[in-house]
Parts: C-alpha cells; sequence; structure tokens
C-alpha cells in the first residue's frame, strides 16, 4: 500500500508561535481534505527561524514544547513532523518531533550545528549524537535537520550503517542566495545515490530580517532525480504517494504544480528581494512605504520592488531636488512614479539648503565648494523621510546598492536613514541587469528607458558623475567580489590582472567604511556573503 506524503512549505513568522502553529492547523486541514497520512513541516516551524537570543530566554523554550504537545493532540488523524526548539536542562536543541495519536512519539535532535556565515547554531543549541528512524507502511525513514546532509562523510557517520533506510526526511530552514538552488539539488543528488534511498525535503519559505527563504520544497528519487517541488519564494503543498515495490520506492499520484526546473538566476534575486521586502514590512506591522525618488536607476528599482512587494497604492515616492538636480532626472523621478502607479510628491529642498549654509557659515572654514555640502543635502533629504514617517506611519526604503555600501558612497543620517535596504546586498552591475528584466517581464516600460541609460550621478555637485570617485562599475563589483565575497587577497586581485592602485584605493575604502555599514539599515540578501550577519569585521581595525 502505498504512503501519502505531504511537504508543509510554510512561511513562520520568529517568535509567533501561536500563529505558526494556526498555520500548521491550515495545512493539516487541507491535508486531511487530500487523505494524506504524513505531513512533514520545515525546521523550527514552530517558532521560526533563525531565533537567535530568544533561545536564551527560558519562558520562549517552554512555549515551544508547549505549542507541540498541543498541536499533536489537536491534530491525531496522520503522522506529523515540526522542528521546534526543544528546552533542556543545560541548553537548548534544534529539535524534530514526530506526532502521531494525538501525542509525541519521538524525538530527534540536529547532529551537525552549521557554525558559518549567517548560521550560528553552535551558540544557541546542543548537539544530537544518535540517528533516529521510524517505520510507516513498511518505508524506513531516517529523520535529519538541514545541515546532516550537507556533508557526505558527517551523513554517513550519523547513520550510513545504522539501520536500513528507504526515504531520508529532511526539515530544513536554509536561507536562498545566487546559486544556491542549485547548490542543493548537487547535495541532494549525492546523498540519495551514495545511501540508495529517496528524499523528502522540506524548507521554509519567507524573509526574516537580512534571511530570505526561498521554499522549492522536494522529492528526490533514489537516482538523485527530482520527482516533484514546491514553489519557489511562497507557500506550497505538494503531495506525492510513495510505494515501496521490489526493495525501491516508487513515486505516483504527484500533486504539484507543473514546475520548470531550470530557474533563472535573475527571476530568483526578483523574487527574493520581492518576499524579503515584503515579509520585512508586512511582518513589523507597516503598510505603506516612503521611497527618495531620485530620478536615478537605485531609487527607481527599490520603488519598482516595493509596488510588486506592497501594491501601488502602499508605496509613496518623493522627490526632493535642488539646482543640482537635472531636469531629465526630476522628469524621471515623476515618470518612474507615474508607470509604477504610486503615489508621488515633489518637495523642493533649495531654500532649505540655503537656510542651513548661512546658519553654517558663520563656522570660519564653511564653504559650499566641498564634500560637506554636498552631504548636507543628503541629510535634508534623510530628515524629510524621516519626518513624513513619523507623521504618516510609513517605513522608509533606502536605495543604496552593494557596491556604494561596500566603499562607504553614501552620507550617513541621510540616504542611509530607513527602515529597510531593499537592494543593499545588489551590485550596482546587476542592479541594471534586474532594472531590464523587470521591463522584460511585465512587457512595457516599468523603469524609464531613459534612467537605465543615464551616466550615473549623485547630483549634489554641477556635472558630478559617479566615476569621477569610482571606476566603473564592472571593474568596482570585480574588485568587491574577489576582496568581500571571495576573501581574496589585494595582492593576488592585482596578479589577476586588476590595477594596482584601483584595487588598494578600493580596498582602503571597504576597510574605512565599516562604521558606516554598522549604522545602515539591514537589507535582503540575495549574494553568498553579505555584509552583517556574513562579514563581521571590526571597526577599530589596523590590519591591512
Amino acid at each position: 500500500m502505498a504512503l501519502r506524503v505531504a511537504l508543509g512549505q510554510i512561511n513562520a513568522v520568529v517568535g509567533d508561535i501561536k500563529g505558526n502553529i494556526a498555520k500548521m492547523r491550515e495545512f493539516y486541514v487541507r491535508a486531511l481534505e487530500q487523505q494524506v497520512e504524513l505531513l512533514i513541516f520545515p525546521e523550527m516551524c514552530v517558532c521560526g527561524y533563525p531565533p537567535e537570543d530568544l533561545l536564551h530566554k527560558e519562558q520562549f523554550l517552554e512555549e515551544n514544547k508547549n505549542a507541540v504537545e498541543s498541536f499533536a493532540i489537536d491534530c491525531p488523524e496522520m503522522t506529523v513532523i515540526v522542528g521546534f526548539a526543544e528546552i533542556a536542562t543545560d541548553g537548548c536543541y534544534n529539535s524534530l518531533a514526530v506526532l502521531g495519536d494525538g501525542g509525541v512519539q519521538h524525538i530527534y535532535h540536529k547532529n551537525n550545528l552549521p557554525n558559518y556565515g549567517v548560521f550560528d547554531e553552535q551558540r544557541y543549541f546542543l548537539a544530537g549524537t544518535t540517528p533516529y528512524v521510524i517505520d510507516i507502511k513498511g518505508i524506513s525513514m531516517a529523520l535529519t535537520i538541514c545541515e546532516d546532509i550537507w556533508h557526505l562523510e558527517a551523513a554517513a557517520k550519523l547513520f550510513e550503517d545504522s539501520f536500513h533506510k528507504d526515504l531520508i526526511v529532511n526539515i530544513s530552514a536554509s536561507p536562498f542566495h545566487v546559486g544556491k538552488i542549485g547548490l542543493r539539488q548537487e547535495v541532494f543528488e549525492q546523498c540519495t545515490k551514495h545511501f540508495s534511498c529517496g528524499l523528502a525535503y522540506s524548507n521554509l519559505v519567507g524573509g526574516q530580517d537580512e534571511l530570505v527563504f526561498d521554499g522549492r520544497s522536494v522529492f528526490v528519487d533514489a537516482d538523485g532525480k527530482t520527482v516533484c517541488h514546491a514553489k519557489e519564494f511562497a507557500e506550497d503543498m505538494p503531495v506525492v504517494d510513495i510505494e515501496k515495490i521490489d526493495g525501491r520506492l516508487k513515486y505516483t499520484n504527484v500533486q504539484a504544480d507543473d514546475i520548470n526546473e531550470h530557474y533563472d538566476a535573475i527571476a530568483e534575486v526578483y523574487n527574493a528581494l520581492v518576499l524579503g521586502t515584503r515579509d520585512y514590512v508586512r511582518k513589523n506591522g507597516f503598510k505603506e512605504v516612503l521611497i527618495g525618488l531620485s530620478g536615478g536607476i537605485d531609487s527607481s528599482l527599490t520603488a519598482a520592488i516595493a509596488v510588486e512587494a506592497l501594491g501601488a497604492e502602499n508605496v509613496v515616492g518623493v522627490t526632493m531636488p535642488t539646482r543640482f538636480n537635472s531636469p531629465e532626472t526630476i522628469s524621471d523621478a515623476g515618470r518612474s512614479a507615474k508607470l509604477l502607479g504610486m503615489k508621488f510628491h515633489t518637495i523642493g529642498i533649495a531654500d532649505t539648503l540655503a537656510q542651513f549654509s548661512k546658519m553654517l557659515s558663520g563656522m570660519d572654514g564653511w564653504d559650499e565648494n566641498g564634500l560637506a555640502y554636498e552631504n548636507l543635502q543628503a541629510r535634508i533629504r534623510g530628515t524629510i523621510l524621516m519626518s513624513m514617517s513619523n507623521q504618516f506611519g510609513y517605513m522608509v526604503l533606502t536605495t543604496g546598492n552593494k557596491s556604494e555600501v561596500a566603499v562607504g558612497y553614501s552620507t550617513l543620517y541621510g540616504d542611509t536613514a530607513g527602515g529597510f535596504a531593499v537592494i543593499k546586498d545588489v551590485p550596482k552591475t546587476l542592479v541594471y541587469k534586474l532594472s531590464r528584466y523587470i521591463n522584460e517581464l511585465k512587457g512595457r516600460e516599468v523603469i524609464p528607458v531613459s534612467v537605465i541609460e543615464r551616466v550615473p550621478s549623485a547630483e549634489l555637485r554641477p556635472d558630478q558623475k559617479d566615476s569621477d570617485s569610482l571606476p566603473d562599475y564592472e571593474v568596482l563589483d570585480a574588485i568587491l567580489k574577489g576582496y568581500v565575497e571571495d576573501d581574496v587577497s589585494p595582492q593576488k586581485l592585482i596578479e589577476d590582472g586588476l590595477d594596482k592602485e584601483t584595487v588598494e584605493r578600493i580596498v582602503r575604502l571597504v576597510d574605512l567604511n565599516e562604521y558606516k555599514r554598522r549604522q545602515s539599515p539591514p537589507g535582503v540578501r540575495i549574494t553568498p556573503k553579505a555584509f552583517g550577519k556574513d562579514r563581521r569585521m571590526p571597526i577599530t581595525n589596523k590590519y591591512k
């Protein structure tokens, strides 16, 4: 007889234990309607992931335990697997509970705790030491949690010779970055082929601060072939019948969307940015967002993502020109807003700038020809945006890209002022690709072509161009990828053909501007190494 299995790919909210359990009950009811016998939810779905220092609160851990037990009582008609934080006498475990017949039947503790990149699990969790297998309808299932299967040597040590297994069940909270979906597929193929068994993988979906979980829960057969997978960047519940015939698993009656196996990298990034923005804004209790629209490509892209995430009616743009803003960029700011259907205001700051400068002119040495005067414009704009935020309840979205954030090409308390930095981890070269992609996706001009083709400028002084201060963005992004994301030394970058003077100047700027990045808002992580959780450098630092 076949076993009907479903993967409950939910969007959990960290700390909202009652809300997460309520959502799991909704999935449980849907599964009952489809006669599911085994429902598998993701890692830490009860409390959300990562809960960080909430795990140091005993009450939080007690509520995890109580929620699991209550859920088990309320949902006795099938076997359910859930992930939760389990209290222990000397800490806590990242645990998997098997629920059935109105109670908790088994508990497995995650063995392999990741402690790299965005993961800090050894700070919080005790490591499990033993494997666990359950049997349902003659199908033996090895229970695992995320990292347990990511390193084949560790996985083999955990359970290769311990027991027979037909299926590996892996519950996961695996965050997205460019290339992660393909990397996961390689891990799944390697694991299933090595152990000659199938895989049922249930992953979280949704945004949590900087992280985005892409979902894409999947069933894989013993040959490493995908049977079906859930949607990317959306809640879903694929269902499959699994039957053991002649020692091998057969998958039939697949109930899942017919989704293209090959996913475009630019589309992945776009969907991650949209989901990350939507969830950060909504999960933090905001409805509307505010964006300073300059008529440049960064703010136009940010606005397009916000409109897709939240609806045009919930996005407000404001342009704040001075004498340094060209008629073309002023016009394009309004045109971007009109194409997106969002609300739009113009607040000129020329008089305010003049008044500030007049006040400061009493200080010996103040003039209107230097960087301080340029930054004053950005700080006036930041003050206006934050004042509107206070008055009307908007969340301010900042518009700086990763290339600018890396080298400090921004004004502290100016264009860095806000609640969420949508494209903080998007290199400038990718900003252009995303902008063209959105126009192609929508089949019309959403981001004006004139904005995409214009030479980039901060427009804080006459005839200013980004290239006055920075190398071409193709060169800059190549240096930043090597130095920041790949930890390549400046010497190696120079040996690889990059200009010595340029490399040394950019590396110095990256090192000097750590203090700015620490004071900037969080933003969606889309690269393998983002500023923040991934890369934690000391501000006071003399190492060169």
